[in-house]
């Protein structure tokens, strides 16, 4: 009897220390997120009142094998004011790893013959820079800044919106210095003499009106 109480015990213990076991225990998984493709790119516009439509966005997890569904947050999309705005796409697979991209969302009613893209000279330090037309009234410059040739320290890069003939939008954006955004912003469509200006909003920028000349 007294190896059977012994084993009896032992047992009973074994079966205690099991049943903490599956009490504790946890799943883990393998970290891998969807991949999000966005076919007609990451930079729409839209009219002021109108609807941002994205129809062909996919997304995968190549380990999981796993096709994922994209959605997207509006939540800081605002079609009733004009300016550049920041939409989210987002996928998450079976466990829950959630993918993001950012999308660029312009709300002008600028027409669409109107493009400002071109070389730029901004006429304090004769440097140049170029504007590249992303979507409708929505723009990315080569250098915010623009403070010289010999100043490769303060390079970045910015996107900005016309919201009308005479005005332009910088919104706030992430750089290498931290977040920024524009002030003042200006535009001049004079045939042969378009100007753009506006003030940079970060501190290490000064607060000098940027003008910049097409060439």
């Amino acid at each position: 009897m007294k190896k059977l109480f012994i084993f009896s015990a032992f047992a009973a213990l074994a079966f205690a220390g099991c049943k903490k076991k599956e009490a504790t225990i946890s799943s883990l998984h393998n970290y891998s997120v969807p991949t999000i493709l966005l076919p007609e790119g990451h930079y729409y516009s839209i009219p002021v009142g109108g609807v941002l439509s994205i129809t062909d966005a996919t997304a995968y997890d190549s380990f999981y094998n796993e096709v994922c569904t994209v959605v997207y947050d509006q939540s800081s999309l605002d079609n009733t004011i004009p300016g550049a705005y920041e939409v989210l796409a987002q996928a998450k697979n079976k466990y829950g790893m959630l993918a993001t991209k950012k999308i660029y969302v312009a709300v002008t009613d600028i027409p669409e013959t109107i493009n400002l893209a071109g070389k730029y000279l901004r006429v304090a330090t004769d440097d140049t820079v170029t504007i590249t037309m992303l979507a409708n009234g929505l723009y990315q410059t080569s250098d915010v800044a623009a403070n010289g040739a010999a100043d490769t320290t303060h390079v970045i890069t910015g996107h900005f919106v016309q919201t009308s003939n005479v005005a332009l939008s910088m919104p706030t954006q992430a750089s290498k210095f931290g977040t920024f955004f524009g002030t003042n912003g200006v535009v001049n469509m004079i045939p042969g003499d378009t100007t753009l200006e506006y003030v940079v909003r970060n501190n290490a920028f000064s607060t000098a009106t940027r003008v910049f000349k097409k060439l």
